[in-house]
């Protein structure tokens, strides 16, 4: 409680009522910094680590399911996805995308569930069940290190606007909007924390506060609550859309999945 009392104090300069939109700030391209650089370098050498890296447990369940038949005898993911047919290196650091077939835009997850009902007549994982983060953080890890960039015209247009008007709208009990901490104030402490720049090319991550694994839209909604704001439900089109706005925001940041967060 002490900690959410803080960020109030911290940002209560900025004012204005709820339901309304934060002043249209912005990051300069040349400051843009991974949630990385603001890690304590304990926690970086745990992320830099592959061997010591949490994340990588559910890399390894990921890269099993993924090349496992399920037991209806459906093809494998790997059946699909081979070095010379849709490869899939890199592919993660250019979603989300929309789906031709449905309209809709689509992050790894809701295309991994989609290729699920569509090849391989199963039903759609829970979002943070272990298969799904397991069979995401395999696919995200096969983009470490490649520059994010993402599509945001035609349909898309839509959807990164969203995303925007909702990185910029003032709401929950703290009358507080995304950009006033991780445009306004990022590099500044939070009590024992310094304030990182939201992005998102980490996730899925594993995140000390939970002690386990989780998606960005796991870390959206940890965001709404701590501002006393109702959190969304995974998958939302609007988180959908947060995520397209953020990684535009981010574009040309590496990606660094399975990253470590505090």
């Amino acid at each position: 409680m002490r900690r959410l009392v803080a960020l109030a104090l911290l940002l209560s300069a900025c004012g204005g009522p709820n339901g309304e939109y934060a002043q249209q700030s912005q990051l300069p391209p040349e400051a843009i910094q991974s949630g990385y650089a603001f890690l304590q370098p304990e926690t970086q050498a745990l992320q830099d680590d592959d061997f010591a890296n949490p994340g990588f447990l559910w890399v390894d369940k990921g890269e099993t399911l993924f090349n496992q038949i399920p037991e209806t005898g459906a093809p494998a993911c790997a059946s699909c996805h081979a070095a010379d047919n849709r490869p899939l290196s890199g592919v993660a650091a250019h979603y989300p995308v929309v789906d031709e077939e449905t309209g809709k835009l689509m992050n790894i997850e809701a295309r991994i569930n989609a290729c699920r009902e569509r090849h391989q007549d199963l039903a759609p994982l829970d979002y943070e069940s272990d298969a799904l983060l397991g069979l995401t953080a395999y696919v995200a890890s096969l983009a470490r290190g490649v520059p994010i960039s993402v599509n945001i015209d035609g349909p898309a247009r839509n959807y990164y606007e969203a995303g925007k008007d909702y990185f910029f709208l003032r709401k929950g009990q703290f009358n507080l909007a995304c950009s006033q901490c991780h445009n306004d104030n990022w590099g500044k402490k939070l009590r024992g924390d310094t304030i990182s720049q939201g992005h998102g090319n980490a996730f899925p991550a594993y995140r000390m506060e939970w002690q386990t694994f989780g998606s960005l839209h796991r870390r959206l909604r940890d965001c709404d609550s701590g501002i006393r704001a109702e959190p969304l439900d995974y998958g939302s089109e609007t988180y959908m859309a947060v995520e397209l706005y953020l990684a535009k925001r981010a574009e040309g940041l590496a990606m660094e999945s399975p990253g470590v967060r505090r």
